[in-house]
């Protein structure tokens, strides 16, 4: 496509795109953080990202930080948190967190068992 693969490049435009409150700029960059791609990993940074752009909304980025806390990387470790998160990506139509909150749901991590939501 004429565009050379750089994913140092990609990070450092992401970065000014972050800074600007872009959020999803900031939840690609959590990504890169999460991922150890074109930058060293680091997963509080991630999880400051992922933040940040959750608080604006964005649902793939309320889905990638219910994920952390669901696992504890780059948090403490809350099942609770992890579904309130999958459920407000999950309300805004993101099919992955409907996903992980219907597992959720099925057993019982972070909500009480409930197999009628599950489906």
């Amino acid at each position: 496509n004429g565009v050379v693969h750089d994913e140092k490049k990609a990070t450092r435009l992401l970065r000014k795109a972050a800074k600007q409150g872009l959020a999803s700029a900031q939840e690609a960059l959590g990504g890169c953080f999460a991922d150890g791609a074109g930058v060293v990993q680091d997963e509080d940074e991630a999880v400051k990202l992922y933040q940040q752009a959750a608080g604006q909304g964005l649902p793939k980025a309320q889905h990638a930080l219910g994920g952390c806390y669901a696992l504890g990387r780059g948090c403490v470790k809350n099942k609770e948190q992890a579904a309130r998160l999958y459920k407000q990506a999950a309300d805004q139509g993101s099919a992955d967190a409907q996903l992980d909150l219907g597992t959720c749901y099925e057993y019982g991590t972070g909500v009480a068992t409930d197999h009628e939501t599950a489906a």
